[in-house]
């Protein structure tokens, strides 16, 4: 197999994140929105597999990239993308099933919990953005991996609660990972920041500006 099919491969993977996510979101609006006598299960069953198929995509898109050695910066700047997409269609839809449920202060929870992971996606990005000025890599750490390692399945295990016509899961269990959901975002914004602090000093100086080479990565 040659590098271009592999890497072929492992960029597949990881923009198909974004059109069965989309998939995921569709189904479950009409879903969401169908009197509950008339709700089709198999409705359910496909959009939530389409929502598994989206996060299984950023493991094996992962190991791939590291079996194939084919790494590329593109695939680090997409990868977190493809994040940022699958949060933006998941969560506000988990804050809507929620209300629709009547499930009011799970879904103030979900809300917040939206607001904080996007704020963090942003404020990482733009820390990312301020990085490059140095030549800072721009590929996830652990904690980011760490966190959507956490954050796919909880999204998963959220909608499955909210939705499925006979839920599996105890609410104290929910209730435990979203705690945790919630921990490890916190934990990557101090992470994230604290490795593009140097960087966040230097771009703030009114001296010594960025220079073409210039390679100030953070020790980490």
């Amino acid at each position: 197999m040659s590098s271009r099919t592999k890497l072929a491969i492992v960029m597949t993977l990881t923009i198909g994140r974004f059109p069965l996510v989309l998939l995921f979101f569709v189904a479950a609006v009409f879903y969401s929105v169908l009197p509950d006598e008339t709700r089709p299960d198999w409705l359910f069953v496909a959009g939530f597999t389409a929502l598994i198929a989206s996060a299984v995509t950023d493991l094996f898109d992962g190991i791939f990239a590291r079996r194939f050695g084919v790494e590329t910066r593109l695939g680090a700047h997409v990868d977190p993308l493809m994040d940022k997409f699958f949060y933006l269609a998941t969560l506000p839809l988990l804050v809507f099933v929620a209300s629709q449920n009547g499930h009011v202060r799970h879904a103030i929870f979900l809300l917040v919990l939206a607001l904080l992971f996007l704020i963090r996606d942003q404020w990482v990005t733009f820390l990312r953005s301020i990085g490059s000025l140095y030549n800072v890599p721009g590929g996830a750490n652990w904690s980011g991996k760490m966190r959507t390692a956490i954050n796919f399945p909880l999204i998963c295990c959220i909608y499955h609660f909210e939705a499925a016509p006979r839920p599996l899961l105890a609410p104290w269990f929910l209730h435990s990972f979203e705690v945790l959901g919630l921990a490890i975002n916190v934990l990557s914004v101090i992470v994230y920041t604290r490795r593009y602090w140097p960087s966040l000093k230097r771009s703030a100086s009114l001296q010594n500006p960025p220079a073409d080479g210039d390679s100030s990565a953070p020790r980490t």
